[in-house]
C-alpha cells in the first residue's frame, strides 16, 4: 500500500506541474503575438535605414562624422540581449555563449573586449566566466520595451564610443524567425559598416536638406536607436517563442510521465489486488 501512496502522490504531483506549464504556454503565446506584431512592424524601417546608411557611408567620408570613422581596434563594447526570466529552454544559455564565443576567439584582434549585459538570465551565466569583462547590467527591461528605452540605451553607447573608450560596438540578440526558431546573431552597430561597392556602380552623391552636417547629426544617432530597438523587440518575441515551445514540451512530457504512472499504479493495485485473493483462497484451503 505504501508504494500505491508514492505513485498516486507522483501522479498528482506531475498533473499539477503540468497546469503550471499549459498556464505559462498560453501566456507566452498571447505576450507572442503582441510581441511578432511588434517585430514584423519594426523590421521594415529598420532594414530599410540600415541599407541607407550603409550606402551613405560608403559615399561620405569617415571623417565627416564620429560615427562613420574607422578607429584602430584596441576596445570592442558587446552588448547583449537576454531574458530576466528562465523557463525558456536554451534561449538565454545559447546567446550567452554566443557572446564568450565571440570574445574568447577575438578574431578581430581587440586589445579588451566588455560587455554590457541586457537581461539577469545573461549576467548569470557569463558572471561565473573567467577573464570577461563585465562593464554594465541593466534588469527588467523586457518587460516594457519602448523606443525610449531604446533612446536611452544608444545615447549611452554613443557618448561611450565618442569618447573613444571603444572603438566597436556589437549587439548579440536572439533574431525572431518562429515560435520554434530563434536565431543567434551578432551585427556590429558603430562604426556604420560602409556597403560593399558593386562592380563598375557610380557612385552618385547624395542632396542634403537643410545641409550635410545637420542630416548626419540626425540620421547617424538615430540609426544607432532603431537598431537598438530592433534588436529589443526581436529578442522580446524570440524569448516568448522559446518559452511557449518549451512548456508545450513540458506539458507533453507530463502527460507522458502521467500515462506511465498511471499504468504503474493500476498495475500495483491488480498485484495488491491478487496477493489478497490469494491470500484468502489460502486461508480457506488451510480451514479446509
Amino acid at each position: 500500500m505504501a508504494n500505491l501512496k508514492v505513485i498516486k502522490k507522483r501522479i498528482t504531483s506531475v498533473k499539477n506541474t503540468r497546469q503550471i506549464t499549459k498556464a505559462m504556454k498560453m501566456v507566452s503565446a498571447a505576450k507572442l503575438r503582441r510581441a511578432q506584431d511588434a517585430v514584423v512592424s519594426a523590421r521594415p524601417y529598420a532594414e530599410k535605414m540600415s541599407q541607407v546608411l550603409a550606402s551613405l557611408a560608403l559615399r561620405e567620408d569617415p571623417e565627416s562624422h564620429p560615427l562613420l570613422q574607422q578607429r584602430e581596434k584596441h576596445r570592442a563594447l558587446v552588448v547583449l540581449m537576454t531574458g530576466d526570466r528562465g523557463l525558456c529552454g536554451g534561449f538565454n544559455v545559447n546567446i550567452s555563449k554566443m557572446a564568450e564565443r565571440f570574445i574568447r576567439n577575438n578574431d578581430e584582434g581587440f586589445e579588451q573586449i566588455d560587455l554590457m549585459i541586457i537581461g539577469r538570465k545573461g549576467n548569470d551565466y557569463l558572471k561565473r566566466r573567467s577573464g570577461l569583462n563585465i562593464y554594465k547590467v541593466y534588469e527588467n527591461l523586457s518587460g516594457s520595451i519602448s523606443y525610449n528605452t531604446a533612446a536611452l540605451l544608444g545615447q549611452e553607447i554613443i557618448t561611450l564610443y565618442q569618447e573613444e573608450k571603444y572603438d566597436q560596438v556589437y549587439l548579440v540578440y536572439n533574431a525572431f524567425h518562429s515560435a520554434i526558431s530563434q536565431v543567434p546573431t551578432l551585427v556590429q552597430v558603430l562604426p556604420i559598416v560602409p556597403r560593399e561597392a558593386q562592380e563598375d556602380e557610380i557612385l552618385v552623391d547624395y542632396i542634403f536638406e537643410p545641409s550635410r552636417s545637420e542630416v548626419l547629426e540626425q540620421i547617424l544617432p538615430k540609426n544607432v536607436e532603431v537598431q537598438i530597438f530592433r534588436s529589443l523587440l526581436e529578442s522580446v518575441a524570440s524569448e516568448h517563442g522559446a518559452r511557449m515551445s518549451a512548456m508545450d514540451s513540458a506539458s507533453k512530457n507530463a502527460n507522458e510521465m502521467i500515462g506511465r504512472l498511471t499504468l504503474e499504479y493500476n498495475r500495483a493495485c491488480q498485484a495488491a489486488i491478487t496477493k489478497e485473493l490469494m491470500e484468502i483462497i489460502s486461508g480457506a484451503e488451510a480451514i479446509k
